[in-house]
């Protein structure tokens, strides 16, 4: 008798979890694949180090290889994806198609950047969703201070050393907090003119930082953030961002060379291809995780919309503590249909959150105790720790080195302005140098003619904004879109690619696929 066949699209919070409780629970009784377009599990939550140069790229992924190992893993991305014909077709890292037939489809394939109508942010914003994304803002920050060294003076200086964030939430906090230390440590290397410091600024239409979180851990947010230099703007966003830098909805012009976009995520394109119920984006699915109508199929993570028993009414928002836990009951319940045990609905019951400030600081209520300052940096970094699948000894070495040595102020040129563009249903993947996205040939991928379901991918598995910051346990467990245009940028000459910011500045070529810009639950 052949053994089921369970495959998991995506390798995010939700994904992960879901293939490794799955594979304990299964013993080999099932044949259990992972469709991702990365080999590694990221760990979001310590992404802003990586973009402040605390920790090296490598510490915050995880093998799935080498963490899953009754796990089969497959490189693409998923393209169209037969209900009825329970198969899944995809599209590999060098073009190549292939198809994947199941019992069990488990979608956890997360979210992407939430894109707003505001004039040039498309063009001249960067997210904060990938690897490849704070890897290319560690470079071009770096850069930016050098230069703005050896200018000396004028507008020009003044808006290399001014950083504008936009989004006051888990990411956006985050990444303006571990920035303003960053930025400080390389005028240490390259300092100045005199009086003169880089500028972070913090803009959110919310009336306070970190919305989300009770009044006084945003308040110990908000005054860690202004006590080190952040200018932190509230009810204040981007109206038009050009070439020389940002209008504010205050009227005020801010010079800048860098934008950053963390006013939250969307849920992936893949779950409105499939054409089932929808909850704004999300995949509408019952308490079990099962798709109604569909029980061979589960969802879970972003881009599910899963019922909250705990409020009545309402969805579980996009974190990955959620995405997380609902990978451990997924792939429970996926084990317990195929031997025709009762399925367990998904509930949930937070413990408290975590926000790592840079330094020492942070910010955090565990079991409902607030905390700042170094107990609250000691509980966070803790409670990372333990959350991570692995690297946890390589995580610990490089925050120990960082607090004993000084910051490798370098720009590798690694990834390019050009290979990170904020309109991404990949921010995973940096831009191939060709300037194609490789699900580009996912048309018809399963059979002839058949049409491209979004043309999406497998990744994510979940996040939100807030990633991994929400304690949740001892153990950690972390209306139809309308299609829209969808921004494609072409590889530039060689000649082009010196400086980031021209490349920033120029047009790209655009393609259609469904989109998804309604704003979701908060800032995440």
């Amino acid at each position: 008798m052949s053994r089921p066949r369970i495959v998991i699209v995506g390798a995010g919070f939700a994904g992960y979890r879901t293939a490794r409780t799955l594979a304990r629970a299964a013993r080999g009784r099932a044949e259990i694949t992972l469709l991702n377009p990365t080999d590694y599990f990221l760990y979001l939550p310590l992404l802003p180090q990586v973009a402040a140069g605390i920790l090296e790229p490598r510490r915050v992924t995880v093998s799935l290889a080498g963490t899953l190992p009754d796990v089969r893993l497959v490189l693409g991305e998923a393209g169209r994806i037969d209900l009825d014909g329970r198969t899944v077709h995809y599209t590999g890292p060098e073009g190549e198609r292939g198809s994947l037939g199941y019992d069990r489809l488990v979608l956890a394939a997360g979210s992407v950047n939430k894109l707003l109508p505001i004039p040039g942010v498309a063009e001249h914003a960067h997210g904060f969703r990938g690897l490849p994304e704070a890897l290319y803002l560690r470079d071009h920050v770096t850069r930016q201070v050098e230069l703005a060294s050896s200018d000396g003076e004028g507008p020009l200086c003044s808006a290399r050393c001014t950083f504008v964030v936009v989004g006051a939430g888990y990411t956006g906090t985050e990444v303006a907090a571990q920035g303003q230390l960053f930025t400080d440590a390389l005028v240490r290397a390259h300092p100045l003119r005199k009086g003169m410091r880089p500028r972070w600024l913090l803009l959110d239409v919310a009336e306070r930082v970190l919305p989300e979180l009770d009044e006084r851990l945003s308040g110990t947010a908000d005054r860690v953030l202004r006590e080190r230099g952040v200018d932190v703007r509230m009810g204040t966003s981007v109206k038009e961002a050009t070439p020389d830098g940002v209008l504010l909805t205050d009227g005020e012009f801010v010079g800048t060379r860098t934008l950053v976009w963390c006013v939250g995520v969307r849920p992936d394109p893949l779950a409105e291809s499939l054409g089932l119920p929808m909850e704004r984006g999300r995949l509408l699915v019952e308490p079990t995780l099962q798709v109604p109508g569909r029980p061979e199929v589960f969802a879970c993570g972003d881009a599910a919309a899963v019922p909250d028993l705990e409020k009545p009414g309402a969805y579980t928002p996009m974190t990955a503590q959620h995405a997380w836990r609902q990978g451990k009951v997924a792939g429970h319940n996926i084990a317990a249909s195929l031997t025709g045990r009762e399925l367990r609905p998904y509930r949930h019951k937070d413990m408290g959150f975590v926000v790592d400030l840079g330094g020492v600081k942070a910010a955090a209520n565990p079991l409902g105790i607030p905390l700042s300052g170094l107990p609250a940096g000691a509980v966070t970094r803790g409670y990372h720790l333990a959350a991570m699948p692995g690297n946890r000894v390589r995580v610990a070495a490089d925050w120990l080195l960082d607090a004993v040595l000084p910051r490798q102020a370098v720009q590798l040129g690694l990834v390019r302005s050009w290979s990170v563009p904020l309109d991404t249903a990949s921010p995973e993947l940096a831009r191939v140098p060709d300037g194609r996205e490789r699900r580009e040939t996912d048309t018809a991928s399963g059979g002839a003619g058949a049409p491209s379901a979004g043309g999406r991918k497998a990744v994510g598995g979940g996040g939100g904004d807030d990633t991994s910051r929400t304690i949740t346990s001892p153990t950690p467990e972390p209306v139809r879109s309308e299609p829209a245009k969808r921004n494609r940028q072409a590889a530039k000459p060689a000649e082009h690619r010196q400086d980031a910011e021209q490349s920033r500045a120029q047009p790209a070529p655009t393609r259609s696929a469904p989109t998804r810009s309604a704003p979701q639950e908060g800032d995440r």
